[in-house]
C-alpha cells in the first residue's frame, strides 16, 4: 500500500511536467508571433515597441491617416515663412490690379497729377488697396487708395497740414526725375524678377534723388529693394529682405 501513495505522486509530477511543457509551448508561440509582426516594420528600430514605433511615424506623416497636418500644408501653408514672409504670401494674392494700372488711376484721379508714392496694403475684410501719395504740379499732394480688387478709387483727399515747404520740396523732387517710376521698375525688375509692392520718389542720405522699388519673390517671399537713380537709371543698391 505504501507503493500507492508513490505511484499517485508520481502521476502528479508527470501530470504538472505536462502543464509546463504545453506551456513552454503556449509562451514560444507568442513570443514567435510578437517577432514575426516586429519584423513587418522595416523602419521600427527592434524592440518589443516597434510596432507602436511604426503607428507613430504613420500618424505623423502629412496626409495619413491620423495626422493632424493636411497634405496641402507643403505646398499652400506658411509652414517656414516669417511673419513677414507669410504676410505678402497672403497680401498678393489679393491684388486683381497690379501697380502699373493703379498708379496710372491714381494720377488721373488729381489734376496733372504724378504719383509720388505708392504702396500695397492690407484692409479690414481681407481685402487690399493700393494706398498713394499723389502730387499737383504745385506740389500739393493728394491722398489717392485705390481698391486692388476692383481697381476703383475709394478715395481722394488732399493731405492736410501741408506748408509752402513742403509743396515746393515734393515738386521738386519729381520735377527732377528724368526717368519715371515705371521705367525703374522695368529697370528693377530686370535684374530680379517680381511682382511691384512699392515704389516712393526719395532722396539717399547723399542727396542723389532715386525711386526706391519693392519687388516680391512669389518662389520664396522675400522682397528685395531697389535704389534707382532717378536722374540716369542706375541701380545704386539692392537689398534683400529675407525677414
Amino acid at each position: 500500500m505504501s507503493a500507492e501513495p508513490g505511484s499517485v505522486n508520481l502521476q502528479r509530477g508527470v501530470g504538472r511536467t505536462r502543464w509546463g511543457r504545453a506551456a513552454g509551448v503556449l509562451c514560444g508561440v507568442v513570443v514567435s508571433a510578437a517577432l514575426v509582426s516586429g519584423c513587418g516594420d522595416d523602419g521600427g528600430g527592434g524592440g518589443g515597441s516597434s510596432a507602436t514605433s511604426g503607428a507613430a511615424v504613420t500618424s505623423d506623416a502629412p496626409g495619413s491617416a491620423g495626422s493632424s497636418a493636411p497634405a496641402s500644408n507643403s505646398a499652400s501653408g506658411t509652414a517656414g515663412l516669417t511673419e513677414d514672409q507669410a504676410e505678402r504670401k497672403a497680401l498678393l494674392p489679393t491684388a486683381k490690379v497690379g501697380y502699373e494700372r493703379a498708379a496710372k488711376t491714381a494720377a488721373g484721379a488729381v489734376p496733372n497729377g504724378k504719383v509720388a508714392h505708392i504702396e500695397l496694403k492690407r484692409i479690414t475684410g481681407g481685402g487690399s488697396e493700393w494706398r498713394s501719395k499723389v502730387a499737383e504740379r504745385d506740389g500739393t499732394a493728394h491722398d489717392v487708395r485705390v481698391d486692388a480688387g476692383s481697381g476703383k478709387v475709394t478715395r481722394s483727399r488732399k493731405e492736410p497740414d501741408q506748408d509752402g515747404d513742403d509743396k515746393r520740396k515734393l515738386a521738386d523732387r519729381l520735377n527732377k526725375a528724368k526717368i519715371s517710376a515705371q521705367q525703374a521698375v522695368r529697370t528693377s525688375a530686370e535684374r530680379k524678377p517680381g511682382t511691384t509692392t512699392a515704389v516712393e520718389i526719395d532722396d539717399r542720405d547723399d542727396g542723389t534723388l532715386i525711386w526706391s522699388v519693392d519687388l516680391v519673390n512669389t518662389d520664396n517671399w522675400n522682397k528685395t529693394t531697389f535704389d534707382v537713380d532717378a536722374a540716369n537709371g542706375k541701380v545704386l543698391r539692392e537689398h534683400v529682405d529675407r525677414d
